[in-house]
């Protein structure tokens, strides 16, 4: 009995042996047939992404080859990569970094977008990412404004491109995917429009500042409109400044031109807290979208504070649409000033003013005698957000 129950288990080991090695690298075979010819898969045993890696890497090396054999036709916009010597880091983001170089002896700014060719990134958005290159790409080549940062060139690759190493031991490294792209543009060593409001976030600005960094954005966003581009995405963040703190419209990655049908442009595209009631309930919209978020810019110039800070994006999103909520505006600030941020922040996109009418508004303004914000540590201190007294 002992040892008849010794050889079942014994028996049940070896089966389980068996059935482990048949299941090894999610292979089965067809035991009744004791033949391994007629294979399946066991799902739960296959390394998914590891499939998706090794071939997003292969179509990669596929793609390199190809483009050796049959060079694509070069686009009027591509720069010759030799000429670019990148310089050093300034930011960098989920799928791109920005550096500072040089490029045929011009101060650069250049940006690299990674289209995920390490395994990262899926196939649908490395492809979105691709996308949103040359969408950047064909808004930007055709603008030239003095509110617009100037576009220099672009190129589809990156093979090419030496990029400075952080190491002491070496002057370069090249780790971007081969497939990588890059957009060059004319540096701006003013920086952020958001970075300078924040600088001056205790002192404020004089009037005459607010209304001229208000006009240069104006007149920047009233160009691309009869350019029928809707830029979409309008906030502090994507303004820089030059070296005399001329504000110049940046960052076209989710801008694209008008629809001819308004219902043709849908879809929550944008910055919470600058985006119109429209744009964050999902209907149609168009470049009115690009006025309100205006407003709230201009708001934020004046301030040199942020909308909405103690609430969160979905209290935002909800409050804006249903409850209609805007900034408040500071009892000092000016009636001219105040009543352009409440044009272009109407709910009704139709009773917003087109930027043509903005900038008309703003030419109009009065600065000789002031009207800024006080500075919070000047001796009188700054009332403006303490609400009024009495009933």
């Amino acid at each position: 009995m002992d040892s008849g129950s010794g050889g079942g288990v014994e028996g049940a080991a070896k089966n389980e042996k068996s059935d482990n090695s048949e299941t090894e690298n999610g292979l089965v075979s067809d035991v009744k047939s004791g033949s391994k010819r007629d294979l399946f898969f066991r799902a739960d045993k296959i390394d998914f992404k590891s499939w998706d890696i090794q071939l997003e890497k292969h179509l990669s090396r596929v793609w390199s080859k190809d483009s050796e054999v049959h060079p694509r036709k070069q686009e009027e916009w591509e720069i010759d990569l030799a000429k670019l010597d990148i310089r050093h880091e300034v930011a960098r983001g989920t799928y791109g970094t920005v550096y500072r170089g040089i490029y045929d002896g011009q101060d650069t700014a250049v940006k690299i977008l990674d289209w995920g060719e390490d395994g990262m990134a899926t196939s649908a958005e490395t492809a979105a990412l691709r996308a949103s290159f040359r969408q950047e790409v064909a808004v930007w080549q055709k603008l030239d404004h003095p509110n617009v940062t100037k576009f220099i060139g672009a190129s589809m690759g990156t093979s090419n491109l030496k990029i400075p190493s952080e190491s002491t031991t070496s002057d370069y490294h090249n780790s971007i995917p081969s497939r990588a792209c890059c957009v060059v543009v004319e540096y701006l060593p003013g920086g952020t429009l958001k970075k300078f409001l924040f600088r001056n976030r205790k002192k404020k600005l004089a009037f005459k500042v607010v209304i001229e960094l208000a006009l240069d954005l104006s007149r920047g966003l009233s160009y691309l409109h009869s350019k029928k581009i809707v830029h979409r995405d309008v906030k502090t963040e994507n303004m820089l400044l030059d070296a005399n703190r001329t504000l110049k419209i940046a960052d076209f990655g989710v801008a694209r031109v008008e629809a001819q049908n308004l219902r043709d442009m849908t879809g929550e595209t944008g910055t919470l807290g600058y985006m119109a009631p429209e744009v964050l309930d999902g209907k149609p919209y168009n470049r009115k979208c690009d006025v309100y978020s205006f407003g709230i810019c201009l708001w934020e110039v004046y301030c040199c504070d942020m909308p909405y800070p103690d609430l969160s994006f979905a209290d935002v999103s909800s409050a804006v649409v249903r409850q209609n909520l805007r900034p408040d505006i500071p009892r000092c600030c000016p009636h001219s000033l105040a009543g352009i941020m409440r044009k272009c922040w109407d709910a009704n996109p139709e009773k917003r003013p087109d930027m043509e009418e903005v900038v008309r508004l703003l030419e109009a303004v009065d600065t000789s005698k002031g009207g800024g914000m006080i500075p919070e540590d000047q001796a009188h201190g700054c009332f403006c957000f303490i609400p009024t007294r009495g009933p």
